[in-house]
């Protein structure tokens, strides 16, 4: 096992990782930008090494001062966290070669997962159902362009292989307005992602999105841990994730999740990571994987018990998964609401001095945040300043808690979005389940304030 891990991150996953290695008896080096001088994993930390200024460009994203970091504290592997270079294959190459472990997937595994039409083609030969579209990337001629959209029937969305996190986009109804549209998004995607290439999938009208998270070992060892459903997005940004998804068989998940684990032994895949699929009329159409931890990760651990981030890094010192499959156990219901500094509304970033922190404590209830009464909330990255998670024997029971937590909850000086939260868990749709991913933007369409 490692003596000394460094952090590449910020924020509530910096914290977390940083109590995974404190359980675990592991020294954690934090690194932080001089905007995060202040957060609380820094004040806590055994050692911590300024890597930069505020932006991110010269901070969280500079590789060779995170490597530097690495190295002048004797740290023997890194872990990325989510966000910033943790699906960075580059990254993890960079990391290997000069001599620590890479608490995440090979630079090979990340660099055909990050690849949107290579990870779709993984997956056709792994068996595992993909949304109907072009075989690879879209060509240049706008005759091919529109026979293949023809076979896969309007609407039609245009996507960039190497886009992420909602961006680089279109839906195109029309063939009037397809070629334009490729033109557009291929554009968009060269400038975004340094990646000009595109591909085209079916759109489908109102599905849920619905993701399985699974672990594996370098022995070809690999379990999946349930799945979660996160189709409450507003432009394809999550706010709200709960796990066991509702309303869906367990015969149907069993089958998905039999073949993300054949995937993952077939590709030779390490560590955590999820596929992401779109569930439509008892189908599931796989979109992408994030070869990663993922923000929403904690609904998991509270259904199932166990600590992705312990086995993350088990398993990139290379011992064996300490489970199977027929260990793995759903127990109750477990929903996460992220608790983002701004407008609850208008979605307006609220950055600035918190005078006032209480977090919500009582049973089933998880807070992780690296937030505290005093803390300066910076203007540089994410608005997310920590998440609340409700665990119960039922879905009925966590959405109690969570509505007491929501209750309980007080931030001031800045503005957040738990008015919002607790909207929601008193909507009727959202009590009831399944709802698609549009549900939340027609919600705040009708809602505006």
């Amino acid at each position: 096992m490692f003596k000394k891990i460094l952090i590449a991150n910020r924020g509530e996953i910096a914290l977390r990782v940083q109590r995974a290695c404190r359980e675990m008896g592991i020294r954690a080096v934090m690194v932080y930008s001089e905007a995060d001088r202040e957060a609380k994993y820094i004040k806590l930390a055994e050692e911590a090494v300024c890597i930069g200024p505020a932006a991110s460009g010269q901070s969280y994203l500079n590789m060779p001062a995170i490597i530097s970091a690495a190295e002048v504290t004797d740290a023997e592997a890194i872990h990325p966290g989510y966000g910033f270079l943790s699906e960075n294959a580059d990254f993890a190459e960079r990391v290997e070669k000069s001599g620590f472990q890479f608490i995440g997937p090979t630079p090979e595994s990340i660099r055909t997962m990050g690849d949107k039409v290579s990870a779709k083609q993984a997956m056709i030969r792994a068996g595992v159902p993909c949304v109907p579209g072009s075989e690879g990337e879209l060509p240049d001629d706008p005759a091919q362009i529109r026979r293949i959209a023809k076979a896969v029937g309007y609407p039609v969305i245009i996507k960039a292989a190497g886009g992420g996190g909602g961006r680089g986009m279109r839906v195109v109804h029309t063939e009037a307005a397809l070629i334009n549209a490729v033109a557009m998004t291929k554009a968009e995607a060269g400038a975004a992602f340094n990646n000009p290439a595109v591909y085209m999938e079916k759109f489908l009208q109102n599905p849920r999105h619905i993701e399985i998270q699974i672990l594996a070992d370098k022995f070809k060892n690999a379990v999946y841990l349930g799945e979660r459903d996160c189709s409450m997005q507003r432009r394809h940004q999550k706010i709200l994730e709960e796990a066991p998804a509702p309303g869906i068989a367990r015969k149907l998940i069993e089958r998905i999740g039999e073949r993300c684990v054949a995937a993952c032994k077939k590709i030779g895949y390490r560590g955590a990571g999820t596929f992401e699929f779109l569930y439509e009329n008892g189908e599931f159409y796989f979109i992408e994987m994030n070869t990663r931890v993922q923000v929403e990760h904690p609904v998991t651990e509270m259904v199932t018990g166990v600590d992705i981030v312990k086995t993350q890094i088990m398993v990139a010192a290379g011992e064996k998964l300490p489970f199977t499959q027929r260990q793995i156990e759903m127990r109750g219901h477990a929903i996460e609401c992220r608790i983002n500094a701004e407008d609850p509304y208008k979605f307006t970033p609220s950055p600035g001095r918190v005078t006032m922190w209480h977090a919500p404590g009582g049973p089933g209830i998880r807070v992780d945040s690296h937030v505290y009464t005093n803390y300066f909330v910076p203007s540089n990255y994410d608005s997310m300043v920590g998440k609340i998670i409700a665990h119960g024997d039922t879905r009925e029971q966590a959405m109690a808690r969570m509505r007491t937590a929501l209750a309980e909850t007080v931030v001031e000086g800045i503005s957040t979005n738990t008015p919002l939260h607790r909207e929601l868990m008193v909507d009727a749709k959202f009590m009831e389940g399944g709802t698609n991913i549009h549900y939340l933007e027609h919600w705040l369409e009708q809602h505006k304030r």
